[in-house]
């Protein structure tokens, strides 16, 4: 077990030859301080250290910038460290306010400077407050445990602010996504890692190069979690196969270009590989997402109205497009038309000097598409790994 403090120094990785330290979300922020207001609401005992474990294993000891009562709330504050990673809710103060309620429930809220939610597709409903599930449940599970110990079988609100949460939300795609009003309260490990372009592409290089020493010439390629679990689940082929090229899908093929690999197999969340088919090989949010707009023009060829169209434009999420597009029953011809031009967009990256194919998915709907030469792909990665065993 891992464990970080309020000074964070000592917990790090060593990226272009310097220390980067760790930091944590505002997901543990948040429970860290509806733990520390739940434990002063019912026990009177003011915490002077607070300890999370978060969803990674990593166990948080963080020391509380205010901890009191407000009539019969009790309030505390804990400042988010973002570490060495650049982040725009670095060093602000996510307060949580508790108090008791009739019932058993556990009820949570958002309050100052954290968003609604206003469009369809989020993991939230509209109206509710932008705190993403896995935050949800730190949050409930912190309050339960200082409930339990302390004997308090009651019921129990909890409000989740961070003062200056609107002016931050601006500088993101919050406003874009139908979040209004404030920032989301995010994490889905309780940990920041540092990030470093250089670092991840050479690492991404390391292990592609490692498989072609071992005589690998097809790699299967998954930008992150999601394609490695649908391999996992739906392909026959083990998860050690897939090789984790996060945003950096331009460097990756350049990578196995220059390592003579023969083919590789990209399997990816529509709402990332959507991107290549506008000729976009940084997948981030932050280098580019122009997503609506082709998965909007792919429906305009594949025979929709303008109204649909102009509906897939002010969608949220691609899972929210994919449901306008099923109901314009267009789906399916649209999606060959995206994968087609994913395609196009591999073969130009690497000069027609690999043999590239996709597969595209959504948690919801499964596989989406396939470029025409999957299967071929397909079975010279299956071949590959057969003959390894």
């Amino acid at each position: 077990m891992i464990e970080l403090g309020t000074n964070l120094e000592k917990v790090y990785i060593e990226k272009d030859n310097r220390k980067m330290a760790y930091g944590y979300t505002t997901g543990s922020c948040a429970a860290a301080a509806a733990k520390g207001a739940a434990q002063l609401l019912l026990t009177g005992e003011k915490p002077e250290e607070i300890r999370l474990m978060t969803p990674k294993g990593f166990l948080l000891r963080l020391v509380p910038e205010q901890c009191r009562m407000d009539g019969e709330e009790a309030v505390c504050a804990i400042r988010k460290s973002a570490g060495d990673d650049p982040d725009m809710t670095d060093g602000v103060l996510v307060y949580a306010r508790v108090r008791k309620i009739p019932g058993e429930e556990i009820l949570l809220d958002g309050g100052e400077g954290v968003g609604r939610v206003t469009k369809a597709g989020l993991e939230q409903n509209i109206g509710d407050a932008a705190i993403n599930v896995v935050p949800r449940k730190m949050i409930r599970e912190a309050v339960e445990d200082v409930r339990d110990n302390a004997g308090e079988p009651g019921g129990l609100s909890v409000v989740i602010s961070v003062p200056g949460g609107e002016e931050i939300a601006k500088k993101t795609f919050n406003p874009k996504l139908g979040i209004v009003g404030g920032i989301s309260i995010l994490g889905t490990s309780g940990i920041v890692v540092p990030m470093s372009e250089a670092a991840l592409i050479a690492s991404i290089r390391l292990e592609m190069k490692q498989k072609a020493l071992q005589g690998e010439e097809y790699l299967v390629i998954a930008p992150g979690n999601y394609g490695s679990d649908y391999i996992r689940e739906h392909a026959d082929l083990d998860l050690d196969d897939a090789v984790k090229c996060s945003n950096y899908v331009g460097e990756t093929i350049d990578c196995a270009v220059e390592l003579g690999l023969k083919g590789i197999l990209f399997i990816s969340h529509i709402g990332k590989i959507v991107k290549v088919a506008g000729g976009i090989m940084n997948t981030h949010s932050r280098a580019a997402d122009c997503r609506m707009e082709i998965l909007a023009s792919h429906s305009i060829l594949a025979g929709c109205s303008a109204q649909t169209a102009r509906e897939i434009l002010t969608c949220p999420t691609t899972d929210a497009a994919l449901d306008v597009m099923d109901r314009a029953r267009i789906l399916r011809p649209a999606m060959q038309s995206v994968m087609a031009k994913i395609k196009e967009a591999y073969d130009h990256r690497s000069y027609g000097r690999l043999e590239i194919a996709a597969l595209a998915f959504s948690k919801e709907r499964g596989e989406l598409g396939r470029t025409d030469n999957f299967e071929q792909v397909w079975e010279h990665c299956r071949r590959g790994r057969h003959q390894e065993e």
